[in-house]
């Protein structure tokens, strides 16, 4: 079982950046693939970026790429994603997710495990 806690949402300026954090427990949370995704009002989850557990290769959603950074600490369970330059269509919730340990990466949102309970991040214009 892993837990996922996210942490580092806010209100920003469109321009501006924010650091997310997910921290995760459970013995074998350095074994499983992450990923971010977020969700706007009225609309689906989408995914935003991944990263593996093993080689660290990371994946991106095209709206986000150049401006966000997926990495992982596995020594503190911890991934993190680093957004720059906002825009105020990235508003939404974000959350974390995790795959049960030694499975591949995916985007796929309904072949993530474990889920946490999201961050809310709002970019103003």
């Amino acid at each position: 079982q892993v837990q996922l806690v996210e942490s580092g949402g806010g209100l920003v300026q469109a321009g501006g950046s924010l650091r997310l954090s997910c921290a995760a427990s459970g013995r074998t949370a350095s074994n499983s693939a992450m990923g971010w995704f977020r969700q706007a009002p009225g609309k689906e989850r989408e995914f935003v970026a991944a990263i593996s557990w093993r080689t660290g290769s990371t994946y991106y959603a095209d709206s986000v790429k150049g401006r966000f950074t997926i990495s992982r600490d596995n020594a503190q369970n911890t991934v993190y994603l680093q957004m720059n330059s906002l825009k105020p269509e990235d508003t939404a919730v974000y959350y974390c997710a995790a795959r049960k340990p030694f499975l591949v990466l995916t985007t796929t949102p309904s072949l993530f495990d474990y889920w946490g309970e999201g961050t809310q991040v709002t970019v103003s214009s």
